[in-house]
């Protein structure tokens, strides 16, 4: 080993002791203008990069994988590592190599993972970049979700379901949780996330309380809300704990830290999450209903309406304040084109303020700050005007930061490099040794113009040039025609072919007047712009308001304008435990429908009074799913603040949506779709409240159609009967046989999607009847589908056969003798031998009987059942 290490090379020495202090980091190691790659970071680099492997000599007689690419491709690699999943530690040249013997001093600058990133390639200016942490207390899990690019810091803890569907509702680039819990959180959400493990120290409750005390410079967390949310705040810590060993230690912009309360957003799982295709489809070419709503303009606003769109609101004022502020845009058509304008300057107010407070702005950003800074003042003055109260009271919480604004405007050029070392930054009159400096750097053509006509004169050679090269600087060049009339005092510095080349006194003098001009120049310039950037730090908190005041313009502007476009309605919103729809319409699939053909409206009513459950039957293929889907959807339009697909609905706060429509295997993890099926049937029924909306679609076909029927029948009895809750439910079958369930309970009603049968053939009308359905029409769909003639008759002709038989009328007659439960009696109540069996049951040990002696004890249970 030692032998080994005396062979290395010093460079390869210095890259050795690097990468030690970040195994898991792919390190971009920087050797004069290459970031250089080694050993397996090399081959990882060259197959995600798509750039060529090769090998050097490490000094000895062992070679080592190398892969690079110019430091200037940085913004154009570092973004494909970083979303392949990987960490990377960037290492750069920390002195300036020419005035250096031996090796150069290096170090880690920034350490990029998928959740922290500022490096707008790597980012996407429609989403947010959130890195979470998970803390694993003794009931509860902590999480903490940081968004470094835009400063917001989020937390929360409860049970193992609610942090899965915040994961799931935020979407987090990056997981990093305590290496204790490894595989704790692997058996569950590995497959999904970037990880990172650390140490168990770093969740502790001390270290994390002092962690955020100390950030946020205050004595206690109770002004922040979390003061008792101990699992929150160990998981907190753990991202600050994570930001100083990235190397990210400006951090000004995470200003402060909010909680995510549970009992102010409606509570969506993630089957419902996923089920109404919110955010996601779940076919390639499908269309989520995020797609239908966002028209925002903004980054900002975008990112927002993503937040909104998972956290509906069940606080009636504030759904009803961003209704009004929808309808004050629908109202004023004028003002909301004004307002669109002046959006669409705005740009990413919010990260190009991060990036001004963690001092990584450039010039051109802060020319785009400048810019977007200029119409907040229009927008306050278009809201103030409006003649309406909530409008101008959003007025009020932007701030035009106008003295910013202009000494921006004063200083900073308009066309300003993305370098602040290239010059040409600071605008003319603002430093006075910065504009002598330009006049003797660049009005330097025209004295060397005049100093060549000057020579040309004195000398009379007609062909005298005056040009510049790295090597000598400045000089004169004299065609060998022309050398005999060379004057004595030139000195001459290189023979060429065909001329010789010269300097003089005044050329050399001229020449380091120039060059340090030019030197001082990009040296005040980078001072002035620090100070610039400095300077701007003091409104980041004011700056960070107005970019979240704007969003929010920008969320609502995007509801009224599709308002506007696709006829939508103002939803009335009502604590009352109702939900009344007059012609409602699915928001998605409207706007995918060819052209002229017109979607089928439909009322849907529940209530807990008449209309607790609406059992809706009626033909594959008819629109049972797509009723159920836009019903959930109007819900939550409504509850964003949003106005809805429908020409009236009344709603009355929902406080849960369940959804159980649609089936997807999970076979890989050893699931099929009945199992899935009943795993989410399940979660409905064990978490269900008064105020709860539940969906359920064909339950119970994942089995045989006896199993199927008795469990969706008794799904909704359950419903109907729950001792505490009456959530309103909607329920798609094709089981027409649920038909007679109206008949026992009162507050379940029959409806169906109507079909026409007309030669032979079914027309879908997907309107909704009162009443059941009779025939399931699944010949006639199979038919539709494409299926074989042959198989299609031969289907027929059994149906007949079937239809014809005393097998269909037995069926009936049992599912009208079912025993009746609307009463929810006890097991024996009304058996004769109720008592008999009750006495034997209570002498049973079940902790000492035999598993033959137990089979004996049922078998004599049912003889006395059976009256012996």
């Amino acid at each position: 080993m030692a032998a080994k290490e005396i062979k290395e090379t010093p460079l390869m020495k210095q890259y050795n002791a690097i990468k030690a202090k970040h195994p898991g980091a792919l390190l971009l190691f920087r050797v004069g203008d290459f970031y250089e790659t080694f050993g397996e970071d090399a081959i990882r680099a060259s197959k995600i990069l798509d750039i060529v492997l090769t090998k050097r000599a490490n000094g000895s007689a062992s070679h080592i994988e190398l892969a690079g690419f110019p430091h200037h491709s940085l913004d154009t690699y570092l973004p494909k590592l970083v979303r392949a999943g990987n960490r990377v530690a960037i290492c750069d040249q920390l002195e300036d190599p020419k005035s250096v013997k031996g090796i150069v001093k290096r170090g880690v600058t920034e350490l990029v993972t998928p959740g922290l990133s500022m490096n707008d390639n790597v980012l996407d200016q429609r989403s947010n970049n959130y890195l979470a942490a998970l803390s694993f207390g003794k009931e509860k899990i902590g999480i903490s979700l940081l968004d470094l690019s835009t400063g917001e810091f989020m937390v929360s803890q409860g049970s193992e379901n609610y942090i899965d569907k915040l994961l799931q509702s935020f979407n987090p680039s990056e997981v990093i949780y305590c290496k204790k819990f490894k595989e704790r959180f692997e058996s569950r959400l590995q497959d999904k996330y970037n990880t990172y493990c650390l140490e168990e120290w770093i969740f502790g409750l001390d270290y994390g309380y002092e962690k955020l005390t100390s950030h946020f410079k205050t004595a206690n967390l109770k002004g922040f809300g979390i003061e008792e949310m101990t699992d929150a705040i160990c998981a907190a810590g753990a991202v600050l704990f994570y930001l100083e060993e990235t190397e990210h230690k400006e951090v000004n912009h995470i200003s402060s830290i909010s909680r995510i309360e549970a009992d102010k957003y409606v509570w969506l799982d993630k089957f419902t999450i996923r089920n109404l295709e919110l955010l996601f489809t779940q076919q390639s070419d499908g269309t989520p209903l995020i797609d239908i709503l966002d028209k925002t303009l903004t980054p900002m606003g975008a990112r927002m309406l993503k937040k909104w769109l998972v956290l509906p609101l069940k606080d009636k004022a504030v759904i009803e304040e961003r209704l009004s502020v929808v309808e004050a845009f629908v109202e004023r058509p004028a003002l909301q084109e004004s307002l669109l304008e002046l959006l669409k300057q705005i740009g990413d107010l919010e990260r190009l303020i991060s990036k001004v407070s963690v001092l990584r702005i450039n010039p051109r950003e802060l020319v785009q700050l400048k810019r977007a800074l200029t119409n907040i003042e229009p927008i306050i003055l278009a809201l103030k005007t409006s003649e309406n109260k909530t409008l101008e009271k959003y007025s009020d919480l932007l701030n035009p930061c106008r003295h910013l604004l202009e000494k921006i405007e004063l200083e900073l050029k308009e066309d300003a490099p993305i370098l602040s070392n290239l010059g040409n930054v600071i605008k003319d009159g603002v430093h006075e040794e910065l504009d002598e400096l330009r006049k003797i750097a660049y009005s330097g053509k025209d004295y060397l113009l005049q100093l060549q006509k000057r020579e040309v004169e004195r000398t009379g050679i007609s062909s005298l040039k005056i040009a510049y090269n790295k090597v000598f600087g400045y000089y004169l060049e004299v065609s060998n025609a022309h050398k005999d009339k060379v004057p004595e005092e030139w000195i001459r510095k290189q023979t060429l072919v065909n001329a010789e080349r010269y300097i003089t006194e005044e050329l050399k003098t001229y020449e380091d007047k120039i060059l340090n001009a030019e030197d001082k120049i990009h040296v005040i310039e980078q001072s002035l712009f620090r100070d610039l950037v400095l300077f701007s730090t003091d409104y980041v908190s004011e700056i960070q308001q107005n970019a979240k005041t704007i969003g929010m313009i920008d969320c609502l502007s995007s509801f009224a304008e599709i308002a506007v476009k696709n006829n939508y309605c103002r939803p009335g919103i009502t604590e009352e435990n109702l939900i009344d729809i007059k012609e409602g319409r699915h928001p998605v699939i409207e706007q995918q429908l060819p052209v002229g053909e017109q979607y089928i409206p439909n009322n849907v009513f529940l209530d807990d009074i008449s209309q607790q459950i609406m059992v809706i039957t009626g033909p594959n293929m008819a629109g049972k799913s797509a009723l159920l889907r836009q019903t959930a959807l109007i819900v939550l339009m409504a509850q964003m603040g949003s106005f809805v697909p429908a020409t009236y609905a009344k709603i009355g706060i929902v406080d849960k949506v369940f959804t159980r429509v649609g089936a997807s295997d999970n076979l890989s993890k050893g699931e099929s779709t009945f199992m899935v099926e009943m795993t989410e049937t399940a979660s409905i029924l064990n978490n269900l409240s008064e105020k709860s909306l539940i969906l359920m679609d064909e339950i119970g076909r994942g089995t045989s159609t006896y199993d199927g029927v008795s469990i969706a029948w008794s799904i909704v009895e359950h419903l109907h009967n729950h001792p505490k809750y009456k959530a309103k439910t909607m329920f798609a079958t094709h089981y027409h046989e649920l038909n007679q369930i109206t008949e026992d309970f009162p507050r379940v009603k029959n409806f169906n999607v109507s079909v026409k049968e007309l030669d032979n053939r079914v027309i879908f009308m997907r309107k909704l009847k009162e009443g059941g359905s009779e025939h399931s029409f699944g010949i006639h769909v199979a038919q539709m589908a494409g299926m074989p003639n042959e198989v299609v008759i031969r289907a027929n002709e059994i149906l007949h056969h079937l239809e014809k038989d005393k097998i269909k009328e037995q069926h009936d007659q049992k599912i009208q003798s079912l025993p009746k439960n609307n009463f929810q009696l006890s097991m024996f109540e009304s058996d004769p031998h109720y008592e008999e069996v009750l006495s034997l049951l209570n002498k049973l040990d079940i902790n000492t009987i035999s598993p033959v002696e137990a089979l004996l004890k049922l078998n004599e249970i049912k003889s006395i059942l059976k009256g012996k």
